[in-house]
């Protein structure tokens, strides 16, 4: 893996995933629903619901237009598209020097929003995630507003462990549902492991970010960590960045998704 670059951010550090600030007021309020309704049992209806990955077919370039409209009311950070986040995400891996597959993740990241495209609410696929079915952290942002979730009070999912055996690994754990278990499920044959971690953990900020939850992690989880907070700062620290010259970038990328993304992707 290559270091992660240390090229002068286009705001401090401390400026990125300010809740604090309150940047748009729709953040608080999404964390609100976000954190009553994230239970066991909706995770669980909606894998049943879309795992099956039979809704629509669609190349990498259609989703992502498809997405164009959407900006995200969990990001303090960010009011721009979804493509032009796409596209400030590849091109701070690609200049980083990164492989061609993990710049192609940094393009198709967030491509599970389109989940909101087909009716989902916001709650139900953006902002960080975190594990169902056993304590929730205060590692969490508003950790405050789990107090409305069913399951802070449930005999087995309140407890540290919950359903989950010490050391189960967090393929065997259920995330609260969004984009990122989405994606992964979309383009898990298409990549390697460490992309598949960076899509599939990358809002998991409790972990990557403040080390908790670490009584359900296994040694491959300890091994994909630094690949996946590398990433997680071409995603974070690239919203700063001024909007990208689709046509100008477009040619690089059209080569790309068809080197990683042939066919059109299941949805």
């Amino acid at each position: 893996m290559q270091d992660t670059p240390s090229a002068p951010l286009s705001k401090p550090a401390t400026e990125f995933r300010n809740f604090a600030a309150e940047a748009r007021d729709t953040v608080r309020e999404f964390y609100r629903l976000n954190h009553q309704h994230q239970t066991l049992d909706f995770v669980l209806g909606k894998k049943r619901e879309y795992l099956g990955l039979d809704r629509r077919r669609m190349t990498v370039w259609k989703a992502l237009e498809y997405l164009d409209t959407l900006v995200d009311d969990s990001d303090p950070d960010v009011d721009f598209t979804q493509i032009d986040h796409a596209l400030q995400t590849a091109e701070a891996v690609r200049r980083a020097g990164q492989p061609r597959w993990l710049v192609a993740t940094g393009l198709i990241h967030d491509l599970g929003k389109i989940l909101c495209l087909f009716g989902e609410p916001q709650w139900a696929v953006v902002g960080d995630t975190f594990p169902v079915g056993c304590r929730f952290s205060e590692a969490c942002v508003y950790p405050e507003f789990f107090a409305a979730n069913p399951d802070s009070t449930h005999p087995v999912y309140a407890t540290p462990l919950g359903i989950y055996a010490p050391g189960c690994g967090l393929d065997a754990v259920h995330m609260s549902w969004g984009h990122d278990e989405y994606i992964y499920h979309v383009v898990k044959d298409q990549l390697p492991l460490e992309a598949l971690y960076a899509l599939r953990y990358h809002s998991f900020y409790p972990w990557h970010k403040e080390g908790a939850y670490g009584d359900l992690l296994n040694e491959q989880d300890r091994a994909m960590l630094p690949w996946v907070k590398a990433f997680n700062r071409y995603d974070l620290y690239s919203k700063g960045d001024r909007r990208p010259d689709l046509a100008a970038l477009r040619p690089y990328y059209e080569e790309l998704v068809a080197e990683f993304f042939p066919e059109p992707l299941s949805f």
